[in-house]
């Protein structure tokens, strides 16, 4: 085993002989809100929002965008298991900001191996072979960061399965200090109706 996996179970092994009656948590949130946010290892969704196991779902991806499946996994949370308020929570120094569709399309073709970036941009170091199905992938960059959190809320508050009474909440959260920070507009869009 690696040394990574050898961390993990023995991290896994404490955790699961405190376990207590966490078995006995139901399978709807507790606190019934749902979460969308980046999958950055920076972000700790648990400490920012005060939530402890089973108090809310966390659902994240690179960027923390509205993409089809984060969509998908918000309507299952209220469907299914009952969530009844949303937030989406994008975040500054967001590495989903230093690259384009184009970027990643061109570095996947070059190779699959991970990429450097500096101070002049990104750059393949690996050798072929690559793809160019990057290029057929749109990667939900970001260019501006308020509006990206505004584009996702409007883009789930118009899907057809979100009802409207489900309020969506706009936030950036902030790297450097730990705060959330309202993006108004967002948070304006997502009103429930």
């Amino acid at each position: 085993m690696s040394k990574i996996v050898d961390e993990v179970m023995a991290a896994n092994a404490r955790y699961a002989a405190d376990f207590g009656d966490k078995g006995d948590l139901p399978m709807p949130p507790g606190r019934r809100f749902a979460i969308l946010t980046c999958m950055d290892a920076r972000l700790d969704p648990a400490k920012y929002a005060g939530l402890a196991e089973g108090d809310a779902h966390v659902i994240r991806n690179a960027g923390g965008r509205a993409s089809d499946d984060a969509i998908r996994s918000l309507v299952i949370s209220h469907k299914l298991l009952g969530t009844n308020e949303w937030f989406v929570i994008h975040h500054t120094d967001c590495g989903m900001e230093t690259f384009t569709n184009e970027i990643m399309g061109n570095l996947l073709e070059s190779s699959l191996s991970t990429a450097t970036v500096d101070e002049s941009g990104w750059h393949d170091v690996g050798e072929g072979p690559g793809t160019t199905e990057g290029k057929y992938i749109h990667w939900l960059t970001i260019d501006d960061l308020a509006k990206s959190v505004v584009d996702d809320v409007k883009r789930i508050r118009g899907n057809p399965m979100v009802p409207s009474d489900i309020p969506i909440h706009g936030y950036i959260y902030d790297c450097k200090t730990g705060r959330l920070l309202e993006v108004p507009e967002a948070t304006e869009a997502g009103k429930a109706g």
